[in-house]
């Protein structure tokens, strides 16, 4: 029977398959296993959690600045208050061991960023608002 449990492992969940192995009467290889109420509640949780979900944002509004991707914020190249400028380096997002730039769509003054460095993002999440 297999059974699946959402772990986090240094701040980053995974979804795991796991397999139970059991006899041939059915009882679990090496004998019975009697788990605490506390133990068969919590894994109950976890196997009824929704899959762990990239952070995905409300719909862009104007000055946000987006994912162009799926993928991990590496880097967030820039401060709150900061000016930039139209094309100027933002931010560094990797997916499948590849860095991708950011770089701004238009200029503006960094009023918030609404993204953590190792945090997952959807393609059009937003990264950070300029005004």
């Amino acid at each position: 029977m297999h059974r699946k449990f959402k772990i986090t492992v240094d701040g980053h969940p995974y979804e795991v398959l796991v397999e139970e192995i059991v006899s041939e009467g059915g009882a679990p290889a090496g004998g019975s296993v009697s788990w605490p109420a506390s133990v068969a509640a919590a894994s109950a949780a976890v196997a009824a959690a929704p899959a762990h979900a990239p952070v995905s944002r409300a719909a862009a509004g104007a000055g946000d600045e987006v994912a162009p991707l799926a993928g991990t914020v590496q880097s967030i190249d820039v401060t709150v208050g900061q000016v930039v400028q139209a094309g100027e380096k933002i931010a560094v997002l990797e997916a499948m061991k590849m860095k991708t730039e950011v770089h701004a769509k238009g200029a503006g003054k960094v009023v918030s960023i609404a993204v953590n460095v190792g945090e997952s993002v959807d393609t059009g999440a937003v990264l950070l608002t300029l005004a």
